[in-house]
């Protein structure tokens, strides 16, 4: 618990989980804590030193989406339109988020929805630590009205009034005469009726560029007209300072007071002004300019070193550009490439690697093909008058019956019982069979004589 002044007296500026157990609370008369609980122990808060942290953690929380702000004084404002895909969804981007805040040693609480003031409201007051909101109006409905950041005084006020959750607040003029603006801005704000900035940290040494325009700009060729220009200027920064661009983020400053922001990244790093230039102008679909945007900044939120490299026509075609197009539109988690592994058996033969990762000297045996496509987990099917350490006659999958006319086998691949126990008397012998249409499959059979199809070639 830390303690600080507020005018000539003493209160609490902070609670722990163990603190607010017992009863303390923060802005709670530390006398009246030291009564309750003679040994308790107190810290001298220093404000300074916790929103300098802040920041810090802000800053750190970039690595999730172009825009993000401290929330004085426990919070972060993350504005990731546009980003949890590259995370594998909403809910997987908060659980990397709160697990890593825990590794820290941070317990951290996390939601997402569509205005900043509903996940505000969710994070600090809903049910669940982690929350991703689709219906705005029914996750704040049964939240308290101090969910909505409204002045102590004020939600006493409306909880004298029987108004004790943000559902009943329905009578706006009523509301709005005795209360004042305060309520309906805050109102307005968590239901994205009202705009609500906020003001983006950016990191020391960041290399960056920004426009202001004379008049508001509204289309994507406008756009990318400018785009052309920034990256051309970001980019002689970073060869003055020997570094590439691994991630760009494009912030469009509507007049409004919004931002809106997208976010491009590079398999590897890049001065290239017309590629960079290029993955931007393709995620212009996903901006808003709204009335109009006053000014665009370009930032670099993550470089790395970059040397040139001697080119020569002995080389390998560079596929980097085509990898960061394919990245940014689908999500990393959907690009990759496959990897050898020393196995026996085919499920485990092949692990998913970065698509520009080095190769190394290992490869599969040209003479145990393996089917392009395997299915996880292999799947039953019928066969008919199979003999010993022969391929079935005919075999039935999803209802259609393959007369087999080839097939090579058997080849015998015992479980690997090293790695699993159960795995001992284990025992595969595998065919690969075609039947009269010309079709090829990879089929098995068991030591318990049960035919599986694992894959098709």
């Amino acid at each position: 618990m830390t303690a600080s002044h507020d005018g000539h007296r003493r209160i609490i500026a902070a609670a722990d989980q163990a603190a607010r157990s017992l009863g303390l609370y923060s802005g709670m008369p530390l006398a009246h804590a030291q009564a309750m609980i003679p040994d308790l122990t107190i810290v001298e808060a220093d404000p300074d030193g916790e929103a300098a942290s802040l920041a810090a953690a802000a800053t750190w929380c970039l690595r999730y989406a172009p825009l993000t702000a401290p929330d004085p004084p426990d919070g972060i404002w993350i504005d990731a339109t546009g980003c949890p895909h590259l995370f594998g969804g909403e809910a997987a981007m908060l659980a990397d988020l709160v697990e890593k805040f825990a590794r820290a040693g941070i317990a951290a609480r996390a939601a997402i929805a569509d205005t900043p003031g509903a996940a505000w409201a969710v994070a600090r007051h809903g049910a669940a630590a982690i929350a991703t909101i689709s219906d705005t109006a029914a996750a704040l409905a049964p939240l308290p009205v101090a969910a909505l950041r409204l002045p102590a005084d004020m939600s006493a006020a409306l909880r004298r009034l029987g108004l004790e959750r943000i559902g009943q607040l329905t009578a706006r003029a009523p509301l709005a005469l005795r209360f004042g603006p305060i309520l309906m801005r805050r109102l307005d704000q968590a239901f994205g009726r009202a705009p609500e900035p906020i003001t983006p940290v950016l990191p020391e040494q960041t290399i960056s560029q920004r426009r202001a325009f004379a008049e508001p700009l509204c289309t994507a060729d406008a756009f990318a007209a400018i785009i052309g220009k920034l990256v051309g200027e970001i980019c002689e920064k970073l060869e003055r300072a020997g570094k590439g661009a691994r991630r760009l983020d494009l912030l469009f400053e509507r007049v409004d007071t919004t931002t809106q922001a997208v976010r491009i990244g590079t398999a590897r790093p890049s001065r290239a002004p017309a590629h960079l230039a290029r993955l931007l102008e393709e995620r212009l679909e996903n901006v808003d300019p709204g009335p109009g945007v006053e000014a665009m900044h370009l930032i670099v939120s993550l470089a790395e070193p970059l040397q040139p490299v001697q080119t020569g026509t002995d080389q390998a075609p560079d596929i980097a550009g085509l990898v960061d197009r394919l990245i940014n539109r689908l999500g990393s988690d959907h690009v990759y490439r496959a990897a050898p592994v020393e196995s026996d058996l085919a499920e485990r033969s092949v692990r998913l690697v970065d698509p520009l990762a080095p190769a190394d000297d290992r490869s599969w045996p040209d003479s145990l093909p393996r089917p392009t496509r395997l299915f996880d987990p292999p799947v039953p099917v019928e066969t008919l008058a199979e003999l010993p350490d022969q391929p079935p006659v005919r075999f039935t999958w999803r209802r259609v019956q393959h007369r087999i006319r080839h097939a090579d086998g058997p080849e015998r691949v015992y479980g690997e019982w090293w790695r699993h126990s159960e795995e001992v008397w284990a025992v595969r012998d595998y065919f690969a069979v075609e039947d009269d249409t010309g079709a090829r499959f990879w089929l098995y059979r068991n030591g318990d004589m049960r035919w599986f199809l694992h894959g098709i070639f």
